[in-house]
């Protein structure tokens, strides 16, 4: 697919890119070449290819989910201003 100047010069608008006129039949070339190969692979038969994330089949090992370290809720609720049944007390913020 051929792009033309004027399509470049559209497309670098929408990009809030700047060409220069002299840059402008490389660009126009470059990107013709690029939706070429877009128009080579939509031509592929993907029939019967399963959709996949990654191309491994590889699953995430995953570690047990086990407390490591135990914190003292009532040391560290000393410190603060107010609480009660476990629960720090804030003012209210949403009227």
């Amino acid at each position: 697919m051929a792009l033309s100047e004027d399509d470049v010069l559209k497309i670098a608008k929408l990009a809030a890119i700047d060409v220069s006129t002299q840059d402008l039949t490389k660009l126009s070339a470059k990107l013709s070449n690029v939706l070429d190969l877009f128009a080579q692979l939509e031509q592929v038969n993907t029939d019967g290819v399963k959709p996949m994330a990654h191309p491994l089949d590889q699953v995430q090992r995953l570690r047990l989910d086990q407390a490591v370290e135990v914190v003292d809720c009532e040391k560290y609720q000393a410190l603060a201003p107010a609480c009660e049944q476990g629960l720090y007390l804030v003012p209210k913020v949403i009227e």
